[in-house]
């Protein structure tokens, strides 16, 4: 049945990867997809630790899922959003989001197809709200290095790793790098979690003073980062943000499109955080990788100011073909039954921090591990070159690929990045399973030491 994807010719290109070495290279093709496993087309069963790519939280062939799918094609495959049309899952998934982030006051969604989207959705309309807002010179961005938020141009400029850039320039004026509040490493070789806040903290007020407040739309960042290497901030941070962006009256947008719906061990990153953003980027989650979905929610002040905005500023002059798909929010509201009735934030919590501690001996075991670091269902085995200098492995000898290798022959699929091996299985994960991730880790690196 799949012999001919062995030997077949690649007539397209790997994302993320070199053209050229990864259409020579072997490729690992997933035939099928049950529960928190898949299967190769060789057969081989795979516990899956990247969970599709951070996104299939709910775990695959979800019969429920499917059922929505179905229903939904045979009642409406597809009808646009534009121009005052709409159709019943439209209304049924924008109620269920404001409802689930009343909390946040999020009054308004845009819907798009997927993250980078989500991203760019957000930027834009940062930017139209400080039109309507009476304030047009608000137009620049703040960031974090080592933030990855999409791969549209916006996304990009605002992306805090220069890998996504060098291919691509010039990108987006007015996008400003700030440090990333990163314990393990940062400019000022800072061990505390307290002083690394202040440190950051003064830094963002020293940035804002030099540019002018008055020039500044938005601060955007990810709970958690995510492809930056499983980055956590310590736990003041987000409210000391939240705190300098009200100073200045600069919007807070949260890039949840990985931390959403539960994979940080709460419903959003930023809740977890007890922070309230303007912004919200969602994606991955919201469809848990069934059809692709993303979408951009506003805050009450967000909505009221654009809605009542004096001329053209009140027009939405920004969406897509697939904004509101039918049968992707019929996914979603799907998806997210599952993911509130079986508490899948919860199970991230706890599978998560078993998973975490069952993981942490790693770095005292083997001298290529120099930390293991996480929250809730995101996880990051960090490689060192040197323990004491905490210098990185070189990206470039392939040691991470050959640990993931390794993992996948003691039935594991994990995700080597760069120096890292990343962790982000469905947050449906059992304590059983947590173990065997553990378990085939240790072997993987015992056999690389």
């Amino acid at each position: 049945m799949y012999e001919h994807y062995k030997t077949a010719e690649k007539k397209f290109w790997h994302p993320m990867s070199s053209s050229a070495a990864a259409n020579r290279g072997k490729t690992l093709v997933i035939a099928r997809g049950d529960g928190n496993h898949i299967t190769d087309i060789d057969g081989n069963r795979l516990l899956d630790g990247v969970g599709g790519l951070w996104n299939v939280n709910v775990g695959h062939n979800r019969a429920e899922v499917k059922a929505a799918i179905a229903a939904q094609l045979d009642e409406l495959a597809y009808y646009q959003t534009f121009d005052g049309i709409a159709h019943p899952r439209v209304f049924d998934l924008a109620e269920r989001l404001t409802t689930m982030f009343a909390q946040e006051r999020m009054t308004r969604v845009l819907f798009n197809s997927g993250g980078s989207d989500a991203v760019e959705t957000a930027l834009k309309m940062a930017r139209q709200y400080w039109i309507a807002a009476g304030q047009p010179g608000r137009t620049r961005f703040l960031s974090l290095r080592n933030g990855y938020h999409g791969v549209h141009v916006g996304g990009t400029s605002v992306g805090g790793n220069g890998v996504y850039h060098y291919n691509h320039g010039p990108l987006l004026a007015g996008c400003h790098l700030l440090d990333t509040p990163w314990l393990y490493r940062n400019p000022w070789d800072c061990r505390d979690p307290e002083q690394l806040v202040e440190h950051c903290i003064r830094q963002l007020e020293e940035q804002i003073a030099l540019l002018g407040a008055q020039t500044i739309a938005a601060f955007i960042a990810e709970p958690v980062q995510g492809a930056g290497g499983v980055i956590v901030p310590p736990a003041t941070y987000w409210k000391r943000l939240r705190e300098a962006c009200d100073r200045h009256e600069i919007l807070l947008i949260a890039d949840e499109v990985v931390t959403g719906f539960g994979r940080s061990g709460c419903m959003l990153g930023s809740r977890g955080w007890g922070v309230a953003p303007d912004i919200l980027c969602l994606a991955k989650g919201i469809s848990a990788g069934y059809i692709p979905l993303g979408a951009t929610v506003f805050n009450q002040r967000i909505s009221d100011a654009i809605e009542n905005g004096p001329g053209f500023s009140n027009v939405i002059m920004h969406g897509y073909t697939y904004s509101g798909h039918p049968t992707a929010c019929a996914a979603a509201l799907a998806v997210l039954d599952i993911v509130e009735a079986e508490d899948l934030p919860g199970n991230a919590a706890r599978v998560g921090a078993a998973l975490i501690e069952q993981l942490q001996p790693l770095a005292e075991r083997y001298d290529v591990v120099g930390e293991v670091r996480g929250k809730g269902l995101m996880i990051a085995l960090d490689l060192v070159a040197d323990k004491r200098t905490r210098q990185p492995l070189d990206p470039a000898a392939g040691h991470a690929a050959r640990i993931a290798e390794c993992a996948r022959a003691e039935g594991v699929l994990v995700r080597p990045v760069g120096n890292k091996i990343i962790l982000s299985p469905p947050l449906t994960l059992t304590l059983d399973e947590a173990g065997t991730l553990a378990a085939a880790l240790d072997a993987a690196l015992a056999r690389n030491r």
